[in-house]
């Protein structure tokens, strides 16, 4: 597998910042865990995702404990939403059925998740026979998946002018 390969780990990877950036982007990509331990004489990276954060040393193991203990609370350990062949989309110990035009959407949201899926990308996986999907029907489509994905603790987020989030539902009783 890819992820034991570049040796990351489902739980929170440690990395050195800036020098293992590349490391960063690959634990982004796959949804995992990731604390940043930025190098003297360098700026912290903005860290815009709930499964990421940073701290400087020299730092107490205290602390450093504390910072990976708040990445896994926030970062639901890890773990990101499955979608099977069988168009079952798993949360945790949650799942639901959706129907093949939405697991198409789903799948470019989960590839995605905590990060934003273009409108444009998601209107051409919403495509069929080389026939453009209107905006309207992208948002009906958005509409249902907000309401399948509810009750898995997962919410859908509107990036104005951009797209869709997919996320974990911090609000939600499922988390």
């Amino acid at each position: 597998m890819e992820l034991q390969r570049l040796s990351l780990k489902r739980d929170v990877n440690i990395l050195r910042w800036p020098a293992e950036s590349e490391r960063r982007e690959l634990c982004r990509e796959h949804g995992l865990l990731r604390l940043l331990v930025v190098e003297r004489d360098h700026e912290p990276p903005v860290c815009a995702d709930v499964r990421e954060d940073w701290i400087r040393v020299p730092a107490t193991n205290r602390d450093f404990q504390a910072r990976i203990a708040a990445l896994r609370a926030r970062g639901g350990a890890g773990t990101r939403p499955h979608l099977d062949q069988d168009g079952i989309l798993r949360n945790g110990r949650r799942s639901v059925a959706v129907s093949p035009s939405e697991a198409r959407l789903l799948h470019l949201l989960i590839k995605r998740f905590g990060g934003i899926a273009a409108r444009e990308e998601l209107r051409a996986h919403l495509s069929e026979d080389g026939h453009q999907a209107s905006r309207n029907a992208l948002d009906l489509h958005i509409k249902r998946i907000r309401r399948r994905v509810r009750p898995l603790g997962l919410t859908i987020r509107t990036a104005w002018g951009r797209g869709y989030v997919l996320e974990a539902d911090d609000h939600s009783p499922a988390n």
